[in-house]
């Protein structure tokens, strides 16, 4: 019970330092997952701090600005622009082609949210402004034409409908008694 709210405090407090379990399992060890070096480290208070955060994460100090210490457990992990992976060069020889990216380089902490099958970030070549009036207008065009289209039918019928059984003689209120008249119907 006790081990139970090690873990619970663990889980609460964030990313710890350590991640070493308590009592028996401390010699287990996760075949996955991030080493301890690769965990973001505590926020960096001084400037010596930040010169050693930047420097862990492959960054210049002027680039570097980690999150801000607001409890979310970010720690020394920088803040990296919100650009997508579409905004990248494509020509560029990355170290890995399908995520624009090279080696060791640091991640986006939303790294999920920017690959190219999701959020695209780039300019759009057309302002806003321009797509609505492009949208607005051609909506209100095919508005018109169905309108139009209703009101003059461009195919009109040009033979009286067909129905099996003489034209549903008795179906249509035809007396069974009389003969029915003949009805010539088309086969094509």
């Amino acid at each position: 019970m006790a081990s139970t709210g090690r873990w619970i405090r663990a889980l609460t407090r964030g990313i710890t330092k350590n991640l070493q379990l308590a009592g028996s399992c401390t010699s287990v060890r996760a075949a996955s997952g991030l080493s301890k070096d690769m965990l973001p480290g505590p926020y960096p208070r001084t400037p010596e701090e930040r010169a050693l955060a930047a420097k862990k994460y492959n960054m210049r100090v002027e680039d570097y600005e980690p999150y801000p210490d607001d409890g979310m457990g970010f720690g020394d992990y920088p803040k990296l622009p919100d650009k997508s992976q579409q905004e990248r060069d494509p020509w560029y020889s990355w170290d890995e082609p399908d995520l624009r990216r090279n080696y060791g380089e640091p991640m986006h902490w939303d790294f999920d949210m920017f690959i190219r099958n999701r959020v695209d970030t780039s300019p759009s070549p057309v302002d806003w402004n321009t797509m609505v009036k492009h949208f607005c207008g051609f909506l209100g065009f095919m508005l018109i034409m169905f309108y139009v289209g209703e009101i003059f039918p461009s195919y009109q019928p040009v033979a009286p409908k067909q129905y099996p059984y003489n034209n549903l003689y008795l179906e249509n209120g035809g007396s069974p008694d009389e003969e029915p008249p003949k009805v010539h119907n088309y086969v094509i």
